[in-house]
């Protein structure tokens, strides 16, 4: 039994404190029910409040007890709420930062004080880029009557749109993407109506439309070169397939897919018969950061598709790539065989340091944001070694990945709250390559705004700095401007 002094905070929460003393008289070993599950997480100094909800019943309120460094800090907690101050809580992080802080949850059961497990938030000195740009879409994919681009200040609570289909005329808008996380150079894609490839860069506009009569499709998936010079998309025939009786819901499958390379500053689209086998399913390229390789995956092609969905597994290929002149090598490296491993390999990205790649590994397809067995995998390009990366996996999904400037932050859409919403979380990968407990995007009022949020979160991408763009803007481009006619070269 001890004795817990609650002092008044001038400095720590915007919970209420309490003068009177308690005595707690009985620990459990267990740990408490908060949401989100913040308990042993590893975060940036330069992260948000993490704000939480105490799950547990009580019949008298609860209290929390914080330890930083020698400093002890009581605070009441009112409704289960627990709610930091925006300064107190960065003076919080700067006085842990390289260390933790612990937390004990103590609460009022059968008349008598008792105390939880403490757990821990370690403070990672290695700081975050202060935005998340990501995609909001009704989680079935089967309407898109609106949607939205929006950034979040990751310092603080503010989200704002960078563009919404209701400042257009209700068009879709996808696959938005930058350049080595610039604000300044980005691209995403409107269908439909005003349709095309909108690309700006160091503050110029450009509407493309990216048809050719020498490829199968409109550009897709898209992935930049570190120069900005050239940006790897995919040209997809793409069919979605909607299950009854399967767990995977949805199905996304390409019946034919190549990769291109688009040469930004001569209107090009570049490609080679490596990248475009008509015996072969290409899709997902991604370029390394010197700008010398380029990675994509590759399955046998199959028929009748989708009727053999299930009979296609991409192996994780590279090649040389040359940006003088935009040229490809002859020799295709396969660095995850998916005939012998017998599953398959999407959404490929290489950490900024160049040491390590992450993709999504499933049992079969490329659409793995819709496969609860999808998790996430590494490769230490230095040696080959491939490991899975247990600490960010769930038993629902985990894709779409990206990671932070610095190589040591590492943001995942993941299923894993309700099987249905993806949301974005954030792991710590330390320079061993060992991802930490992933921590849920922090909110001013958590549960209350999870459990409101209609949207799911579509590629969350970290970016150095705020879109300055507007939506407006850009509805007003898009209306006045034809979009620009696009080469075609195969080398």
């Amino acid at each position: 039994m001890y004795r817990v002094i609650v002092i008044a905070l001038v400095s720590c929460l915007v919970a209420c404190s309490c003068s009177r003393n308690i005595v707690v008289e009985s620990q459990i070993e267990a740990s408490p029910m908060i949401f989100p599950d913040y308990k042993d997480v590893a975060v940036p100094v330069n992260i948000a409040p993490l704000n939480f909800d105490v799950m547990e019943q009580s019949e008298g309120g609860a209290y929390i007890k914080i330890e930083c460094g020698s400093e002890e800090r009581f605070i009441r907690v009112r409704k289960g709420k627990v709610r930091f101050g925006m300064k107190s809580w960065r003076s919080m992080m700067e006085e842990a930062c390289g260390d933790k802080v612990s937390m004990t949850v103590c609460v009022r059961k059968d008349g008598k004080w008792t105390s939880f497990k403490p757990f821990d938030i370690k403070v990672v000195a290695d700081e975050i880029d202060p935005y998340l740009a990501y995609r909001l879409i009704p989680p079935g994919y089967t309407m898109w009557k609106e949607m939205s681009i929006c950034q979040r200040n990751l310092e603080t609570y503010k989200e704002s749109r960078i563009y919404s289909n209701l400042q257009g005329r209700g068009n879709c808008v996808n696959c938005h993407s930058f350049r080595d996380r610039d604000p300044q150079d980005m691209l995403f894609h409107l269908r439909s109506e005003l349709g095309g490839t909108y690309i700006f860069r160091n503050g110029v506009k450009e509407r493309l439309d990216t048809k050719t009569d020498h490829t199968i499709s409109a550009l897709v998936y898209p992935f930049w070169h570190t120069s900005g010079d050239y940006v790897a998309f995919t040209v997809n025939i793409t069919n979605e397939v909607v299950h009854t009786r399967n767990r995977n819901v949805v199905e996304v499958v390409d019946e034919a897919s190549d990769v291109v390379v688009y040469d930004v500053n001569n209107h090009e689209i570049i490609t080679a018969d490596i990248l475009s086998d008509n015996e072969a399913f290409e899709t997902f390229p991604t370029f390394s950061p010197d700008g010398r390789s380029l990675y994509f995956c590759s399955a046998k092609a199959v028929e009748p598709m989708p009727l053999k969905f299930r009979d296609v597994r991409y192996s994780l290929c590279r090649v040389d790539f040359n940006p003088e002149d935009c040229s490809f090598g002859d020799k295709v490296d396969t660095l995850y065989n998916a005939v012998t491993q017998g599953s398959s390999v999407s959404f490929p990205r290489i950490s900024p340091d160049g040491r390590r790649l992450v993709f999504t590994l499933s049992p079969y397809g490329n659409f793995s944001i819709w496969h609860k067995e999808a998790d996430l995998y590494s490769i230490d390009l230095n040696d080959g070694t491939i490991a899975c990366m247990d600490a960010l996996n769930s038993e629902d999904v985990e894709s779409y990945h990206s990671w932070s400037g610095n190589s040591r932050w590492l943001v995942v859409s993941s299923r894993r709250d309700d099987g249905l919403y993806t949301r974005p979380y954030i792991a710590y990968v330390d320079e061993n390559g060992m991802a930490h407990k992933p921590f849920l995007l922090p909110q001013k009022n958590p549960k209350e705004f999870y459990d409101s949020q209609m949207y799911a979160y579509n590629i969350p991408e970290f970016v150095n700095g705020k879109v300055q763009v507007t939506g407006s803007e850009i509805a007003s481009f898009a209306r006045d401007t034809e979009g620009v006619k696009l080469g075609f070269r195969k080398k």
